[in-house]
């Protein structure tokens, strides 16, 4: 049997005929920018996500870049990320001309600790921004006491995690602005690229527009020093259409993790997702550790499952860092994680079948 990381094909076929009405009325209406089309994604998203205000951009590193200049992060200032995220969460730290300062995640969530966060605060430190890593919200309670106890702003990076909650509300809703990612793979994705960031205070919103767009709100009258960061019509239509279709398959993933959790559980050495008290797990990605991993990943390979891993090499050791301050530094359990991570297989259309299939080729390589 043949079980890819990734299939598409089956969020297609319940999508395309939707789709194919968003592309007639893109083509008939005319409005190829930051049209109707554009507006009312926006205010289904903002709803879905329980925020006053959406803002629609071209990608997620984007949003993550609007989202630190709409609030004033800049030269000198400081940022507290965690040491396991994925590489564009630095970057639009350092884009901002900020500091990223590398927290640890905790070893079995995955997400930025808590109790890690109070003794990395300077008298610089202006943001924390938590990642809602895979798919599990952050433990926002604690992050959120932390934050306004020493009056920092809070950034969610909500791009692997929507839909997910923390106590009932939904990620994207507790920080000052908050950005996501629509890229085709995560659980909401665009056919191409997309971003959003969310917000409910109003002024905030109005600076993100006007940025996102030149810096202009009037054409040809530029307010701000802004950038070309619009998503893209079309996009926004299709997104639409997907977001009226993510319950079910949000269910759909459920059912394939709980699955997983069921019949992976106590198998070798592997260690399975742990969720954190008062927080929910959409599984945008299912991640195991176990100490044989790269033997693990050839196995399956060999058996015709597909597996990936979220990510090799952490943020502090990437070459694109060298010179920078963090470089050097240690950071034990990030660097744990990044060679004991293995991504398995799962995505809305995945078939029982195919989930015994992964299952029992795991444990045949245990049990082999």
């Amino acid at each position: 049997m043949q079980v890819p990381f990734v299939n598409f094909g089956p969020v297609v076929s319940e999508v395309k005929s939707a789709c194919h009405d968003v592309l007639n009325e893109f083509l008939e209406h005319g409005h190829f920018v930051l049209g109707q089309m554009t507006t009312e994604f926006e205010h289904s998203y903002a709803a879905f996500c329980g925020t006053k205000y959406c803002v629609g951009v071209s990608n997620g590193l984007d949003a993550l870049c609007l989202s630190l200049k709409a609030i004033g992060i800049g030269q000198g200032d400081e940022v507290i990320v965690p040491s396991n995220t994925y590489i564009a969460t630095i970057l639009a730290i350092i884009h901002a001309n900020a500091k990223p300062v590398l927290c640890e995640p905790d070893a079995l969530t995955y997400n930025i600790d808590p109790q890690k966060i109070e003794p990395l605060i300077t008298a610089k430190t202006k943001a924390i921004m938590p990642v809602h890593l895979y798919g599990q919200a952050c433990e926002m309670e604690s992050i959120m006491r932390i934050a306004i106890e020493y009056n920092l702003a809070v950034i969610e990076d909500n791009a692997q995690a929507q839909g997910a909650t923390y106590d009932g509300k939904h990620c994207g809703s507790f920080g000052i602005i908050n950005a996501t990612s629509f890229y085709p793979t995560k659980n909401i994705g665009a056919f191409g690229e997309a971003g959003a960031i969310t917000t409910d205070h109003e002024e905030i919103y109005k600076k993100a527009k006007i940025i996102r767009n030149y810096g202009s709100e009037k054409r040809y009258h530029n307010e701000l020093a802004g950038h070309n960061w619009r998503i893209d019509e079309l996009q926004a239509g299709f997104l639409r259409v997907k977001l009226s279709y993510l319950a079910q398959w949000q269910n759909q993933r459920l059912h394939i993790a709980s699955e997983y959790h069921r019949r992976l559980k106590e198998i070798g050495d592997i260690q399975l997702p742990k969720i954190a008290k008062k927080a929910s797990h959409v599984y945008h990605l299912f991640v195991i550790q176990t100490t044989k991993r790269d033997a693990l990943k050839v196995f399956l390979e060999e058996h015709g499952i597909q597996t990936l891993i979220h990510y090799p090499i952490p943020p502090h050791l990437q070459k694109a860092f060298i010179g920078y301050d963090f470089h050097n530094f240690h950071y034990p359990i990030a660097e744990k994680l990044a060679k004991q991570m293995l991504s398995l297989p799962l995505y809305p259309g995945m078939t029982d079948d195919q989930i015994s299939y992964v299952c029992d080729i795991v444990k045949r390589y245990y049990h082999g």
